[in-house]
């Protein structure tokens, strides 16, 4: 926030740090990355090039072996931080990244993903600047791998109701951004569940919420099709059994019912 040279000795020193850092949250949005070098240069500009002043960027790899780290080095200087070592897969990596960073808000942007435009940030803590929000999320599309701006499938969130998560409603992972002080209070993210723990984190943090969950209306975050969960027919027998683990862990009194309701949802994104 800017004063004018003439009001600032009317403002004690520690009111004006205070409304700085209330106006200017400091955003820590977290990459995990695993031999993904075809990628993850588009996922870290997208980030580098963001409007919003005040960004914590972290990037968690896993230990690639397929010249990731080489690019991840090239962006060195420009990196707030950064480790390379082995983990437990993503979820485990985005554990890490919780731990190393300092925001007061955290987001996350998967190596290939990229955000919608260079103002993503600006809007995202132009939401947490209300009185009593805890969280932001918006809507996602996926895109082709080979031209972003390809849409291939639209998911579009709508505001966000307590209730509405009986009945199958989430927003899209990438979009969502909290304060600190919840994972505090919820915790990370269960790396026992290697498909479904995002969705296991987001009833977590959504449920029983006593803050306010901020719904932008608006494309904020383009993920490249064909994620880990979709890639066989294996894998999205796993994610249901997982989504399913996740609803009875949560305390869902029909598990299977909102599960049902969850797949059926994922229609619209269709048309």
């Amino acid at each position: 926030m800017r004063l004018r040279k003439e009001s600032i000795t009317s403002y004690p020193p520690i009111f004006l740090i205070e409304t700085r850092k209330q106006m200017n949250p400091t955003i820590s949005i977290i990459t995990a990355v695993y031999n993904n070098k075809e990628f993850i240069e588009d996922a870290i500009n997208s980030v580098l090039t963001q409007s919003y002043p005040n960004i914590e960027y972290v990037v968690i790899d896993g230990g690639s072996t397929d010249g990731t780290l080489d690019i991840i080095k090239k962006y060195d200087k420009k990196i707030s931080k950064w480790i390379s070592e082995p983990d437990s897969g993503i979820y485990d990596a985005l554990n890490k990244g919780i731990k190393l960073s300092t925001g007061d808000i955290i987001g996350f942007l998967h190596s290939d993903d990229i955000f919608a435009d260079y103002n993503v940030i600006e809007k995202i803590a132009g939401k947490f600047n209300l009185a009593n929000v805890d969280a932001v999320y918006s809507d996602l599309v996926y895109v082709s791998k080979s031209n972003t701006n390809k849409i291939i499938r639209c998911w579009k969130t709508g505001k966000f109701l307590e209730k509405s998560l009986k009945f199958g409603w989430m927003p899209p992972h990438p979009t969502l951004f909290v304060r600190r002080s919840l994972y505090e209070t919820h915790g990370l993210f269960d790396i026992g569940l290697k498909i479904a723990s995002d969705y296991d984190m987001t009833l977590r943090l959504l449920k029983n919420n006593s803050g306010s969950i901020v719904y932008l209306n608006e494309v904020l975050v383009k993920m490249r099709l064909g994620g880990r969960s979709n890639k066989s027919l294996k894998n999205i027998l796993r994610k249901s059994s997982e989504d399913y683990k996740a609803l009875k862990k949560n305390n869902f009194s029909f598990p299977a019912f909102t599960l049902l309701l969850k797949n059926i949802r994922k229609l619209k994104q269709f048309f």
